[in-house]
């Protein structure tokens, strides 16, 4: 008999940073500012680990333009109760200019537990990401899913990319979110494992010893979410443009839809050792979309027009069957007008070249990050 089809449901997490509208340098979440916002959004708001930080997240939604409607309202009324305090949000992975010495942790107790566990690492957490919830109801579709979608994390980094710039100097890299994130333990791609069975022993072996509590303290760049029945991809930067969320969370469904349908056919996507898909996600990290990835089944650097290309091929039935297409094919915008990494970069070299000062090149790079937020709403 036939398996049913999962739903394959979508849920969005977004992490914001927070900056003055006059300085533009970050500032600590006021209470007043989350009280607003809640009152608005309930439970798809919350505090994050550092003060300057705000934390938004969809309902289940059942389609990538339902979770359009919901992102748009969130991002809307975060702006709007910002604004009225004087801030704007911002959807960029580093802040162009904020020094990580200068903030604060949020006084709960999770994340004082997260400051003693982790020491000096966790003061530069001065990052933010998306996270996309995929439904997948089946335990083990989620370990033979996330196996085979783990080839494809480079390719979904390099559309992210948007956290060129680090404590005030360009670092050369598209995605240099990942070089401080990945100082935490329990990060980086996934293992491979061969059944649910075999992940939940390697996640019972240092439960059991107290080093962690629960599967939460895993921070994969994929991973068997530890609350819902999803499978969760937390390899993005988060996005300027809501439309280039949509198009990641568009990407990651159909992929997912894909890849589980493969198995119906007795099919699978070959996988390759993390080795050489950490080669990627290095390529990744430093260029973005500009210098291409590996294909390892050629063995060739392939230009990323061409894997962009591919991937909708390859997703084209499922994107249709998802109602998503038009955010799928809109990856071609993506490389048309550049990375959000790309156009930070465009911002500061066109103000250096108006003979900005540096400081002031960097501020400028900010309000296009602020204009950014708001397009489409």
């Amino acid at each position: 008999m036939a398996t049913a089809s999962p739903d394959f449901t979508i849920g969005i997490e977004e992490e914001y940073l927070l900056v003055d509208r006059e300085t533009l340098a970050l500032v600590e979440a006021p209470e007043g500012l989350m009280e607003a916002c809640k009152a608005e959004l309930d439970e798809q708001v919350s505090p994050e680990f550092l003060q300057c930080q705000i934390e938004i997240g969809t309902h289940v939604c059942g389609s990538v333009p339902e979770a359009r409607a919901d992102l748009a309202k969130l991002r809307k009324t975060v702006a709007q109760q910002a604004d009225a305090l004087g801030l704007a949000p911002i959807a960029a992975s580093c802040h162009p200019f904020a020094a990580w010495r200068d903030q604060h942790h949020t006084d709960k107790e999770r994340y004082n537990e997260l400051r003693r566990d982790l020491g000096g690492v966790a003061r530069r957490l001065l990052i933010s990401g998306m996270h996309v919830h995929v439904g997948l109801p089946d335990e083990e579709d989620r370990i033979d899913v996330m196996n085979q979608l783990t080839y494809f994390l480079p390719h979904l980094l390099a559309l992210s990319a948007s956290s060129p710039f680090w404590q005030g100097e360009d670092t050369g890299l598209a995605s240099y979110r990942l070089t401080i994130f990945d100082n935490l333990p329990r990060t980086g791609l996934p293992p491979q494992f061969g059944s649910w069975s075999e992940y939940q022993r390697s996640v019972k072996a240092i439960v059991d010893l107290g080093l962690i509590e629960d599967a939460s303290k895993i921070w994969w760049d994929l991973r068997p979410s530890a609350r819902f029945p999803t499978l969760e991809a937390r390899i993005c930067d988060v996005s300027p443009r809501m439309e280039t969320t949509l198009t990641l969370a568009a990407l990651i469904q159909s992929l997912t839809r894909f890849l589980w349908r493969l198995k119906g056919q007795n099919r699978r996507w070959r996988m390759y050792d993390n080795f050489l898909i950490a080669e990627n996600r290095w390529h990744a990290m430093r260029y973005g979309t500009t210098n291409g990835l590996i294909d390892l089944g050629q063995r060739k650097l392939v230009p990323f027009e061409v894997l962009v290309e591919e991937m909708i091929e390859l997703v084209r039935d499922d994107a249709e069957a998802l109602g998503c297409l038009a955010e799928v094919e809109n990856a071609r915008n993506i490389l048309a007008t550049g990375t959000a990494a790309d156009r930070q970069r465009q911002v500061y070299q066109d103000a250096i070249e108006a003979e900005m000062p540096v400081d002031e090149a960097l501020r400028a790079v900010v309000r296009h990050l602020i204009d950014e937020f708001g397009a489409g709403l």
